[in-house]
Formats: C-alpha cells, sequence, structure tokens
C-alpha cells in the first residue's frame, strides 16, 4: 500500500509547509522590527519642536514688587523644610494657553522649531535646570546657545508657570515640557521668576535641587534696554528720563518702575537666598556672553554637569547684529541668529540722567558682588566710557 501517496498525509505535509513559512515570515518581521527600534534608539532630540509663540513685555510703570519691600539684605541659610505646593488644575489646554498668551520672547515660531529632525521618544519630565532671569540679560541668547548641547532639551516659549500659571499645577506644567531620555536635562526660562517673589518658594517645592541660572547685565544698560523694547512697541509713552526719576530736580530715582527695580538684583537675590544655596546658583555675565560666548557657556555647562561640547566652533560675531550668533547646522542654509528684536538702537538718554542712575546702582552693585562672590567689572566698564 502506497501510504506516502494518500491524499492524507499530502494534505499533511502541505499544511506544514505553510506553517513553517508562516512562522519564518514572522520571525524575519520580529527581527526587522526589533533592529529598527535599536537604530532610532540611538538617536537622540537636540531641540524642542514646539512652534508656539511670543511677544509680550511689562508695561512701564508696572511694579514687580510692592514699592515698600524693604531695600536692605539680610542673608539667611536656605529652609530645610518641605514647601506644600498649590493644588493642580486641568492639563488639557495648556498648549492652547500659551497660542493666544504671548510671552516675552523675541525669536519666531520658525527660529523656535528644531533643525534637525529627531523621534519622538523618551517622556516628559518636569526641568532639573531654570533660567530665572534677567529680563534684556541675555536670556535668549543663553537658551539658543545650550540648545545646541545634544544632553539638553528646553522649552522654546516662557511657560511663565511659577508667576502667572501656578493655580494651573504641576501636571499642566510638565504638559509643556520636551520628551527626554535617561541622562539628557529638561530645562526652561522665564526672566520674570527672578523678581517675582513667589517663585523661590514654588521652585523649591517642585525639586528643592533644581538648578538656576540667572543672566545679569550691567543695570543701568538693562535698564535702557528694557525701556528701548518697550518703546519699540508703545512709541507713545514718555521718555526714559520722566520715567525714571519721581523728582529730577531732587534726583529721587523711581524704584517702583520695572525698568529700574529689575536691576536691583541683590534685592531679589535675597528672596531666592531663603530657599537655595548659592552653590545652586549659577551667575552669567551679559557682557561677557556677547564678548567670549564659548567662555561663559563652558562654565554654564560645567555648572550643569555637562561635557563641554558647545564650543567656539559653534559661534561667529555678526558686525550687523553687533553679537554672536550660532553658526548654521549642516542641515539648514541660513545661520540661527536671534530675531529682529535683538540689538536694538538705544535712544540717546541724557549723560546726567545715566550718571544719577549709576549712583542710584552702586551700593546695590556692591551688595550683589559681595553676596555671589563674582566681579562683573561694571565699575570699570563706566570708567572706561567717561574717559
Amino acid at each position: 500500500m502506497a501510504f506516502c501517496s494518500s491524499p492524507t498525509v499530502h494534505s499533511y505535509k502541505v499544511s506544514q509547509r505553510l506553517l513553517f513559512g508562516f512562522t519564518l515570515s514572522l520571525s524575519l518581521t520580529y527581527v526587522c522590527y526589533s533592529l529598527l527600534s535599536c537604530y532610532t534608539s540611538l538617536q537622540f532630540p537636540v531641540h524642542d519642536s514646539s512652534p508656539l509663540s511670543q511677544g509680550t513685555e511689562h508695561k512701564p510703570g508696572s511694579v514687580s514688587e510692592p514699592p515698600g519691600t524693604r531695600l536692605w539684605l539680610g542673608v539667611t541659610n536656605p529652609r530645610g523644610q518641605a514647601v506644600s505646593s498649590e493644588s493642580p488644575a486641568e492639563v488639557t489646554t495648556a498648549h492652547s494657553l500659551l497660542h493666544r498668551e504671548g510671552q516675552e520672547s523675541s525669536t519666531t515660531a520658525e527660529e523656535l522649531s528644531p533643525r534637525n529632525s529627531t523621534p519622538d521618544f523618551g517622556l516628559q519630565r518636569l526641568p532639573q535646570a531654570i533660567i530665572i532671569g534677567v529680563k534684556k540679560g541675555g536670556t535668549r541668547a543663553l537658551l539658543e546657545a545650550i540648545r545646541v548641547h545634544p544632553d539638553v532639551r528646553a522649552v522654546g516659549v516662557e511657560p511663565h508657570f511659577f508667576d502667572r500659571h501656578y493655580d494651573r499645577g504641576l501636571e499642566w506644567y510638565r504638559s509643556l515640557m520636551p520628551k527626554t531620555l535617561d541622562g539628557q536635562i529638561t530645562m526652561e526660562k522665564t526672566p520674570s521668576y527672578f523678581v517675582t517673589r513667589e517663585a523661590p518658594k514654588r521652585i523649591f517645592s517642585m525639586a528643592k535641587g533644581t538648578k538656576l541660572i540667572v543672566v545679569v547685565r550691567n543695570p543701568v544698560t538693562r535698564a535702557i534696554s528694557d525701556y528701548t523694547q518697550t518703546l519699540s512697541k508703545k512709541p507713545e509713552i514718555p521718555t526714559f528720563e520722566v520715567l525714571a526719576f519721581k523728582n529730577r530736580t531732587l534726583g529721587l530715582i523711581d524704584a517702583s518702575w520695572s525698568a529700574i527695580r529689575i536691576g536691583i538684583y541683590a534685592l531679589h537675590l535675597e528672596n531666592w537666598l531663603q530657599f537655595f544655596p548659592l552653590s545652586q546658583i549659577h551667575f552669567v555675565s551679559g557682557e561677557r556672553l556677547i564678548i567670549d560666548p564659548a567662555g561663559e557657556m563652558g562654565k554654564v555647562q560645567d555648572f550643569l554637569g555637562l561635557k563641554r561640547i558647545v564650543t567656539d566652533k559653534h559661534f561667529y560675531f555678526n558686525k550687523t547684529k553687533g553679537f554672536p550668533c550660532l553658526k548654521k547646522p549642516e542641515d539648514s542654509s541660513t545661520p540661527r541668529c536671534l530675531g529682529k528684536s535683538k540689538g536694538r538702537t538705544h535712544p540717546k538718554i541724557d549723560p546726567d540722567v545715566i550718571h544719577r542712575l549709576r549712583k542710584f546702582y552702586r551700593p546695590f552693585n556692591v551688595m550683589f558682588h559681595q553676596i555671589t562672590g563674582e566681579d562683573f567689572d561694571w565699575e570699570k566698564d563706566e570708567n572706561q566710557e567717561i574717559s
């Protein structure tokens, strides 16, 4: 009898071949998928892809803190007790809200778009480092430079969570953050945090180990730059000289005007030292960020515990704008310079007004230098200008 030629045996062998072919095909598909996953997991995101809009600023005469706030320093050690956070709010409207609200910034949505296509892997984490100030000090330049580092991902716009939107809760705040891989640092910058009294306590409540970065600039130059930004959008405002004084005849400076008050760095720093030690706060010179961007960025990378990857090779000096720009990425046809709102020509200010402002800021600058141990050479710069 020819059993091997029976219909039953033949069907069984056909079924076996089909099953083997299906199993082999499935195995090959799994191997290919695994290899593809391993490859893509090695691609590191560099920039945040959030295309949100920006553009608002402080109004003339606005006060960041009550005019009666003391102007003396009583530096104390950071508090060790835990601080409770406020109740979380809905997360769903986070991005739509930032679309509607202009943020204090200068780069356009296109400039904030990522230059390299990167896979959207990782987790949204609360920031481990925050650029907290100061307005018109050079925070945008610092943010754009540090975003070049492959181990840093940052929000392109200013979230204003710890000053304007704190009632929306930490989960809302987290939803604004870019996704990061293990070993990468999440960052954001909102310069108004530095002059917001509630911000230190709120950030301490989120994570007491948060690293803080403050970009400071000669307070007189900073005030004029602040005024220039406002003037470009509201040309009807009074002159700088009018806004700077309560009584010009008596030489009384109006410290309640935000453009003046922001520059009293020692006053605001006292508030932060109630919660954070100096070791967790890094001060960047806005002037040196222009003269030697690679040198300042090297110190920032050291402070963040990062390898020094952002170096001289990433910068070139733009003579038209008058400040350094980032060299163009390989996949871009143009260099990355800050927007038109940076490098505006300052209006001519009465030299007597500048002299009075320098005299007003001098004792606060001395206190600021004594606390930080940093010498920003502002007095030296002023003497050179006078001579």
